[in-house]
C-alpha cells in the first residue's frame, strides 16, 4: 500500500498537459476542484468525470500510474460510501431489515460521492504527474505575487510547498524501506490488534523522523553551500510564456464550468 501512493511524482512527457503553462495549469486545476464541489446531480458530475477522463487521456500517463493513485484512497472511498448508504434516508426503500435501512437517496449518494472523490484525486494528481518540481514551484510563486504587498515572502512559501510535495515520494520509499529492514529483523507488523499494530510502528516512526530531518539538513546544507538566497534578483533558465493551448484550455475550463452551473440549474439536486 505504501509503494501505490503516487503524489508528487512527475511523469515525463510531451503531451498536451504537459505544454501547458505551469501557471495556467495551477490555477485551472484549482477552478476545475472547486467547479467539482458545485455539483449538485449527476448530470452535471458526469461532465466532472468526463473532463478527467479526457484530462487523462491527454495528459499521457499510463492509465496504470492513475489506477495506482487511487488505491491508496479505497478505504475512504468504502467508508464513505457505507455512511452515505445507511445514514441518508429518503426516496423508495430497498432494503430494510432491523434498524438497518437503504434507501435510495443513500445509494444515490454514496455513487455520487465516490464519483466526485475520484474526480478529485485524478485532477489533482495529473497537476504534479504533468509538471515538474521546479516549474510548479515558479508557477506557485508567480501565482502567489500579489500577496507581496502583504510583506508575504512568496517565493520562500512557494519552495517550501514543492519542497514538501517533492519528499513524499522520497518519504514513502524510505517508510517501505524501514518496514522491510524490521522484518527482516523479526518484527511483526501485520498481525494483532489496533493497539498492537500501532505499538508495532513506533519502530518505524522514530527512524523515519531522523532520516527525514537528516534529509532536510543535508537539503539546507547544500542550498547554502551553493549561495541559494531565492528571491528578489533570481533569475529562470526557462521563461514561462502564455501560448494559444493555455488560452484553449482557460477557455475549455469556462465552458465546463457554466455548464455544471446550468445543468445544476435545470436538474434536481441528488445532495
Amino acid at each position: 500500500m505504501i509503494r501505490d501512493i503516487t503524489i508528487g511524482q512527475y511523469y515525463p512527457g510531451k503531451s498536451v498537459l504537459h505544454r501547458i503553462d505551469p501557471r495556467m495549469k495551477l490555477i485551472l486545476t484549482f477552478a476545475v476542484i472547486v467547479t467539482i464541489f458545485l455539483c449538485r446531480n449527476f448530470f452535471s458530475l458526469g461532465v466532472i468525470a468526463v473532463t478527467a477522463v479526457a484530462a487523462a487521456m491527454l495528459s499521457g500517463v499510463p492509465a496504470k500510474m492513475l489506477l495506482k493513485s487511487l488505491k491508496p484512497i479505497v478505504i475512504i472511498l468504502i467508508f464513505t460510501a457505507v455512511l452515505n448508504i445507511f445514514y441518508t434516508q429518503g426516496g423508495a426503500v430497498w432494503f430494510e431489515w432491523k434498524f438497518i435501512k437503504i434507501t435510495e437517496k443513500g445509494v444515490f449518494t454514496a455513487i455520487f460521492t465516490m464519483v466526485r472523490i475520484v474526480s478529485l484525486v485524478v485532477i489533482s494528481s495529473l497537476l504534479t504527474y504533468t509538471t515538474t518540481p521546479t516549474m510548479l514551484t515558479d508557477a506557485l510563486e508567480r501565482v502567489l505575487s500579489p500577496l507581496k504587498v502583504f510583506k508575504i515572502k512568496v517565493h520562500t512559501l512557494a519552495m517550501m510547498m514543492t519542497l514538501a510535495l517533492r519528499f513524499i515520494p522520497t518519504l514513502i520509499e524510505e517508510i517501505d524501506r524501514i518496514m522491510n529492514a524490521q522484518k527482516a529483523r523479526g518484527a511483526d507488523l501485520e498481525t494483532g490488534g489496533i493497539i498492537e499494530r500501532a505499538k508495532a510502528l513506533v519502530p518505524i516512526f522514530v527512524p523515519l523522523m531522523v532520516s527525514a530531518f537528516r534529509r532536510a539538513y543535508e537539503l539546507a546544507f547544500a542550498m547554502t553551500c551553493r549561495c541559494y538566497t531565492g528571491g528578489e534578483g533570481r533569475t529562470r533558465m526557462k521563461q514561462m510564456k502564455l501560448s494559444a493551448l493555455d488560452f484553449a484550455a482557460m477557455i475549455a475550463c469556462v465552458a465546463i464550468t457554466a455548464g455544471v452551473i446550468v445543468l445544476n440549474h435545470f436538474f434536481e439536486a441528488v445532495i
